[in-house]
């Protein structure tokens, strides 16, 4: 019981720190994702865009607290946000918004049960969450399938941003497919370790696609007198 006491404790403990634009909204991480918002919100005058997927080259740069953080300051906005976990091979959706993964993306996707019926309220008004639910054998099957384009559309009913946290595009072509029906894409890389080619042949995959790249965040940039702030450049 006592172990079970510390580890909730801590996952509420990294859940904080991850999801940092709603535990202190008023740091310079949580104006750069402001920024970030900003920025896609600019990135195309003729059409608004209501549907993101965020991925990274390789597992570990940051793109899951990327989108978390993102949801959370568009939610901040006065919009109503659906974060969708559909990294369906390794989700930690629900482990950062501290929910229950019982059912999900997964289950609407089989019909199991409705979308509104999934999605779980966050703390933070305006916000959504739908954890990528039971973890499928055929992940890529079914991100292309019928039933997620109509998984689109009704999302787009009931939601006015619906941003998707995927897999790496290096690791699975689960990326390159949700690249295919959302607006645009945010590719984030680790400042240190993303290797310049990977970061190429990422892109490069994303374009094969017809994905709208609208631009890369560098993530874990350590910060020092000289340099406050992250890069947020467009393509």
């Amino acid at each position: 019981m006592l172990i079970n006491k510390k580890t909730n404790k801590k996952r509420l403990l990294d859940s904080r720190r991850k999801v940092i634009a709603q535990y202190d909204p008023k740091s310079p991480i949580s104006e750069q994702y402001r920024t970030i918002r900003t920025n896609i919100l600019f990135s195309s005058v003729d059409e608004e865009i209501r549907t993101i997927m965020i991925t990274s080259t390789g597992p570990g740069e940051g793109k899951s607290t990327t989108a978390a953080n993102l949801a959370v300051v568009f939610a901040q906005q006065g919009k109503t946000v659906l974060l969708v976990d559909a990294d369906l091979r390794k989700p930690t959706v629900h482990y950062t918004f501290n929910t229950i993964n019982t059912s999900g993306l997964t289950s609407v996707l089989t019909s199991q049960i409705s979308l509104m019926e999934a999605v779980q309220a966050y703390d933070e008004k305006n916000l959504f969450i739908l954890p990528s639910g039971p973890i499928p054998p055929n992940p890529s099957e079914l991100l292309s399938s019928r039933a997620m384009k109509n998984f689109m559309d009704q999302a787009l009913e009931e939601f006015d941003i619906v941003l998707f946290d995927t897999p790496p595009v290096l690791a699975v072509t689960d990326a390159q497919i949700l690249a295919n029906i959302c607006q645009g894409s945010l590719l984030v890389v680790s400042s240190g370790s993303t290797e310049k080619e990977s970061l190429m042949k990422a892109k490069e995959l994303l374009s094969a696609s017809n994905g709208k790249i609208l631009g890369v965040v560098l993530n874990n940039k350590k910060l020092d007198k000289h340099n406050n702030y992250y890069y947020y450049g467009t393509n």
